[in-house]
């Protein structure tokens, strides 16, 4: 039932004729081959001009309009289905006809207006590029997936995990093992922090390449036993075997999510004390996930949960304060002082964070604060002296800009004023000449 469609071998017979994909519901032509190289992995960020147009001819939308790419995640269902299936096929640089039925398309709706209902259509596609898909904000780990997994069930923390690695650095490999692991402490196993955040975000029997940047792989260190410099960035391969979940927050009552707390907040400390900063912060989220948002029964068993919250919060500043991420530093203390408003380590620890951020003022206020709580705190006061000092210092740079800026505006003026009056005079002088 498919409408004739001119390739264009049958426009020009001379032309040897290009590779076509066809199933039942899609075909595609490929109009330009692209450049040699890897196809787009499920979950790649891909970048695309297209052209839509009904069987008619009649085009109802195209980026090329726009003058803007038009970028999705591929195979996560964010376009048409035909959209998903053709372009996991093409090369970069590639363009091609897509022909799809209804099904691949928008089905028996359409998309009021511009197309109606059970109709099949007609874009021309160019991948321009694509890249990975970035798990974590800072674009520290990337990954493309080879192979996707079964279903929609996610590794948790505190899930164990067995996994088939290959890791490699600089193109050579360095390890190739299987492997068990608890998500949350990866590093017991030997595997980098990158590949453990990872884990939540893929299926069973998924294989995808990671790509970490040292952050995210051995760090400062680097790894000696497989001859990893510091500050090395890797790439693993890791296929995904089979997991079993730990309990989540509602399938624990409140003594175990109590009693586990004090075990999550021990391997903690232990990463902390390591100046493994991103573990200790998975463990004290774990807590402060468990607890916020219990109540308990009884004055003591609120208290208790308080207690807990606070700690956990108050250690997750201490990290992200080692760690230089300053504004979850004041989050965590914002919600500790919401508890507790005299508490001295939440007062000082935001302060210190407000202070590496030129906030003098706040920081100098809070620092205050904690004297008000604990008039001894000799760090507090000397923070108080540092504060003054830089607000001195801001405010001679000020008088400074604002010196330079007047005198800027002061020669500007005086310089107009000299060419107004040399224009003056030149008129004033050709018009005696005329007279």
């Amino acid at each position: 039932d498919w409408p004739q469609v001119m390739s264009p071998a049958d426009a020009n017979p001379d032309r040897a004729p290009l590779p076509v994909a066809c199933d039942l519901f899609l075909m595609q032509l490929v109009k330009r081959q692209g450049r040699d190289g890897e196809r787009p992995m499920t979950g790649d960020k891909v970048f695309v001009h297209y052209t839509g147009k009904l069987l008619t001819g009649k085009k109802f939308d195209s980026s090329l309009d726009r003058k803007e790419p038009f970028t999705f995640n591929l195979g996560k269902g964010q376009v048409i289905k035909a959209w998903d299936i053709g372009v996991a096929t093409m090369l970069k640089g590639e363009v091609c006809t897509i022909l799809c039925k209804p099904e691949y398309a928008y089905g028996t709706s359409g998309s009021p207006p511009k197309i109606p209902p059970n109709c099949c259509l007609v874009f021309e596609m160019e991948l321009l590029d694509f890249t990975g898909e970035e798990l974590t904000e800072d674009g520290g780990i990337v990954r493309r997936i080879k192979v996707k997994g079964e279903g929609y069930n996610n590794p948790n923390d505190g899930a164990t995990v067995h996994v088939f690695l290959e890791g490699r650095c600089g193109g050579r490999i360095f390890e190739s093992r299987d492997v068990h692991f608890v998500v949350g402490e990866s590093e017991d196993a030997n595997v980098p922090l990158g590949v453990d955040r990872a884990m939540e975000k893929m299926q069973k029997g998924e294989c995808c390449l990671l790509y970490l940047n040292s952050k995210y792989g051995f760090g400062k260190e680097g790894k000696p036993e497989y001859n990893i410099r510091p500050n090395s960035d890797l790439e693993y391969e890791v296929t995904l075997k089979d997991f079993v979940k730990a309990k989540e927050s509602w399938e624990m009552d409140l003594n175990e999510k109590l009693e586990q707390s004090l075990v999550v907040k021990h391997k903690g400390t232990q990463f902390f004390k390591a100046n493994r900063y991103h573990q200790a912060v998975i463990q004290y989220q774990r807590i402060v996930s468990w607890l916020e948002m219990e109540c308990g029964v009884g004055k003591d068993q609120q208290q208790t949960i308080q207690h807990h919250l606070m700690v956990a919060q108050l250690n997750l500043a201490l990290c992200y304060l080692r760690m230089r991420e300053f504004s979850h530093v004041v989050d965590n203390c914002n919600k500790v002082i919401e508890l507790d408003a005299d508490n001295e380590k939440a007062l000082f620890r935001r302060a210190e964070a407000q202070l590496q951020r030129n906030e003098f003022a706040l920081a100098m206020s809070d620092f205050r604060r904690v004297l008000d709580v604990n008039p001894s705190n000799r760090a507090a006061l000397g923070r108080i002296y540092i504060c003054q000092q830089k607000i001195r210092e801001h405010h001679e740079m000020d008088k400074k800009t604002y010196a330079n800026m007047f005198q800027r505006f002061a020669e500007h003026d005086a310089k107009v004023s000299d060419n107004n009056l040399y224009i003056m005079i030149k008129n004033t002088s050709h018009t005696t000449v005329i007279h």
